[in-house]
Formats: structure tokens, C-alpha cells, sequence
């Protein structure tokens, strides 16, 4: 299985993560991490499993990840690629905020609507969408959450298969 991750990151934090996934791809499976800005839609010529992720941006996903999601084809993962998506955020538990807690229960984070966008191009959902823990705004990411996206990625590539 050939796996793509794209990711965009603001303080690094996401951009550890996506290569912590990209590190738990097992052989014989081959697997490349790229940021958005390096991302170009021959890239997914060959691929099985494509996973998006981006830090959570004034409750969404970056700029930089809604343009690339936006300008791929709207059949550009139709030929059978299944897709994971993932973001970074803080907790709401470690921020303990009534205002974030009611904005976020508004619009959300990242990782729904990079796995919306992904489903729109064609593409086959493998897993819920899930999210990583950064400490605060910048980070740095809580312990234990490279190890868990390594487990994540596990799990994707199991329902991939």
C-alpha cells in the first residue's frame, strides 16, 4: 500500500505528528509526508491511502489546507483512495474556557471538515477523524501524543486494508 500524508503546520506541532504517522507506516508499505505547499495533485497517482491534517485555526483547518482541498477536481480521489483526516488543537479540558466551549460547540475543529472535503473529491473515509493534543496555542504537543498517532495510524491502515 502506497500511503500520502499532507499536512500544514503553523508551529510545528502538526508537522510532528504527520511524521509520526509517516514513521508507523510498516514495510512492505511505503508512505511520504508532505506539506501543503509541497503537495501537487500528480502526487496521487498510485496512492491507497491519503491522510490530511492541519492545525486548528480560528476553528477550522488552515488557509493553505481549505485552498489545496478546494482545488482538487471533485473526482480527484474517486478511483478507490481512501482517506483519514486529523488535526491538532488544544484541549478544552486544559483550557477550561466557557467562551471556547461554547464557540468550539458552534464551529467545530479542524478535522471534520478536512474529512468532508476529502469524501467530496471521491474519497472513501476509513476511520473517524482524530486529533492530537498541543499543551497550548503553540505547543508544545502533551505527552504521549506521538505515540498515540503512531497507534492511530495502525488502526487506518488495518480498516485501509
Amino acid at each position: 500500500m502506497k500511503v500520502l500524508i499532507v499536512y500544514d503546520s503553523v508551529f510545528g506541532n502538526t508537522e510532528k505528528v504527520a511524521f509520526a504517522l509517516r514513521d508507523a507506516v510498516p514495510a512492505p508499505h511505503v508512505s511520504s509526508a508532505v506539506q501543503v505547499s509541497q503537495f501537487s495533485p500528480d502526487m496521487l497517482a498510485g496512492i491507497h491511502l491519503l491522510v490530511v491534517g492541519s492545525p486548528t485555526r480560528a476553528f477550522r483547518p488552515t488557509a493553505a489546507t481549505t485552498s489545496l482541498l478546494k482545488s482538487l477536481a471533485s473526482d480527484a480521489l474517486a478511483g478507490g483512495i481512501k482517506t483519514a483526516a486529523f488535526d491538532t488543537r488544544v484541549s478544552l479540558e486544559d483550557v477550561n474556557s466557557k467562551f471556547l466551549n461554547f464557540m468550539v460547540s458552534l464551529f467545530g475543529y479542524a478535522a471534520k471538515p478536512i474529512d468532508k472535503a476529502l469524501a467530496n473529491r471521491g474519497g472513501t473515509s476509513v476511520c473517524q477523524p482524530a486529533w492530537f493534543v498541543v499543551e497550548d496555542k503553540e505547543g508544545p504537543l502533551k505527552e504521549g501524543e506521538l505515540d498515540r498517532a503512531a497507534n492511530w495510524m495502525g488502526e487506518v491502515l488495518k480498516s485501509a486494508l
